[in-house]
């Protein structure tokens, strides 16, 4: 049942543009089903949403997050104490590029 002027996606091709092999019998399956899900935002088009504000989420979300705040930090030393290798007072990391 689908719309004439929309137009149709081809399972087979989207499958090969995804490097992806397929059965004929997969492909078919997944043609039907793509075709039902089309039409279920087809029918998303007929709905008057004139007055419904866009959204980025279905419920409000809240930061989560605490303010910032400034603590006093670890001390050098003891942050250099867990240090694999140190030079000169740094953290010495290995080399990833040549």
């Amino acid at each position: 049942m689908s719309d004439p002027h929309q137009p149709e996606i081809d399972v087979k091709y989207v499958a090969h543009l995804a490097r992806m092999h397929l059965s004929d019998d997969e492909a078919e399956v997944f043609q039907e089903q793509l075709e039902h899900i089309l039409e279920h935002v087809r029918q998303l088009s007929d709905l008057d949403v004139s007055g419904v504000e866009p959204t980025a989420h279905a419920v409000p979300v809240h930061n989560v997050f605490r303010e910032d705040a400034v603590d006093a930090s670890l001390p050098h030393e003891q942050a250099m104490d867990n240090a694999p290798q140190s030079r000169q007072g740094l953290f010495v990391v290995p080399r990833i590029l040549e």
